[in-house]
């Protein structure tokens, strides 16, 4: 028998979405069972943790806030998703030379920024203010070498995980305006700012593709001002 949902029972994280009316879980009787189940478990409570002990949760939920920008409820509950993940032993399947395997890599470089934490600043990382560990978190991404690893390898590791868990929830793609999977539904408005009937326009209508070039612009000054020094994410 088909899955139906109720009318609403996704949010959107931050609860400042572009897609007013929008709920991808709405479609969700139109996916094959495996897949609705599959997307569905997503929502489920996590009330136990596998890999992070109780301090490397603390530590890992305020960086994961940092790097997502999430700094108001509803959240979209990557630290659970994160945890189950490296339990599972589910990585990339590939890693930097100078990093260990990435369950070692995160235990390594949760307690490298805890040290910086009580060094700097004499108190945990999570009991730290926002602006605090977001100049903590920033230093990892600008160092060339970061307590013996270069820094773009570790905030490729913290932001890869960190946003393969995030767009990997429904509140996600509820900010995002996706619709989820397409199988075996399928798409057929195809062409520019074309909607199916499911989808909602973006009631801000903003340009991403603006935004970019103006990031571009001031990553561009920022590299000549600092003498050639980006502080750009690297991937």
């Amino acid at each position: 028998m088909p899955l139906r949902p109720p009318s609403r029972h996704a949010v959107t994280p931050g609860d400042h979405g572009r897609f007013p009316e929008f709920d991808v879980l709405d479609e969700v009787h139109r996916w094959d069972d495996v897949t609705a189940g599959v997307v569905l478990a997503r929502l489920g409570s996590y009330a136990d943790f596998s890999f992070f002990s109780p301090s490397e949760q603390a530590t890992a939920d305020a960086l994961l806030d940092q790097l997502l920008a999430q700094r108001d409820e509803p959240k979209v509950p990557v630290l659970p998703m994160l945890d189950r993940r490296l339990a599972l032993g589910e990585t990339d399947g590939w890693r930097f030379e100078d990093m260990p395997d990435d369950p070692e890599a995160w235990r390594v470089t949760l307690a490298a920024l805890e040290e910086d934490a009580h060094t700097r600043l004499g108190r945990s990382f999570h009991q730290l203010g926002w602006e605090q560990q977001g100049r903590l978190v920033q230093a990892v991404n600008e160092s060339s070498t970061w307590h013996g690893m270069e820094g773009s390898h570790v905030w490729s590791l913290w932001t890869r995980y960190a946003c393969a868990a995030f767009y990997s929830h429904p509140w996600a793609w509820n900010e995002i305006g996706f619709s989820g999977p397409a199988y075996p539904r399928g798409y057929k408005a195809l062409g520019v700012d074309q909607r199916e009937a499911w989808e909602t326009s973006d009631h801000e209508g903003t340009d991403p593709v603006v935004w970019e070039e103006r990031r571009s612009q001031a990553l561009e000054i920022h590299t000549r001002t600092s003498g050639g020094k980006s502080s750009s994410s690297h991937e």
